[in-house]
């Protein structure tokens, strides 16, 4: 199951995407604002993209495999929507990655938009939040282009400013 928007090729994640998963996840610069940092090894990317398929498996969404229409063998990063715990309550958290070389391009916002539409229109989902360091402001850009709003604080990495707890809920018909 894939399906094009735009730009992008978004995908369900496979198996063979384990070298983009630990390339991208374990880069530094796309980790500067992550406090557990990069992944070290390929377990540790291998264990990701399992939960992934297991969310797609479970579920029925999740985090995409994106690429770019004009070269879809080479993947950009990763985003989707998939449940999270915040402290205890599982929401639905829009999530991203993006390879550094796809900074800059509008693909963050583009994917994010493509995952709002396909909670609310296609699931029908209430809500999507969104979870941000306070200081990736870049992040927050994006969050808020797309919709979402500040709603909260949530106390998640121990000795750190609490993150900011975005949410954007369904348009009722």
């Amino acid at each position: 199951m894939s399906a094009t928007k735009s730009r992008l090729i978004y995908r369900q994640p496979q198996l063979a995407d384990l070298p983009a998963v630990f390339a991208i996840f374990g880069d530094p610069q796309t980790n500067l604002f992550n406090p557990a940092g990069p992944m070290t090894d390929l377990a540790q990317a291998e264990a990701l993209l399992e939960r992934w398929i297991k969310h797609w498996a479970t579920h029925g969404y999740g985090w995409w495999t994106i690429s770019s229409a004009q070269s879809p063998d080479h993947i950009l990063g990763f985003a989707g929507i998939a449940t999270h715990d915040y402290l205890g309550k599982s929401v639905i958290n829009l999530g991203y990655r993006f390879a550094v070389e796809a900074w800059g391009h509008g693909y963050a916002t583009e994917a994010g938009q493509a995952a709002l539409t396909h909670a609310f229109d296609h699931l029908g989902l209430p809500e999507v939040f969104g979870l941000v360091r306070p200081d990736h402001a870049a992040s927050i850009k994006v969050l808020e282009k797309i919709g979402l709003r500040r709603f909260g604080l949530l106390d998640d990495v121990p000795g750190k400013a609490p993150s900011l707890v975005f949410r954007i809920q369904r348009n009722p018909a």
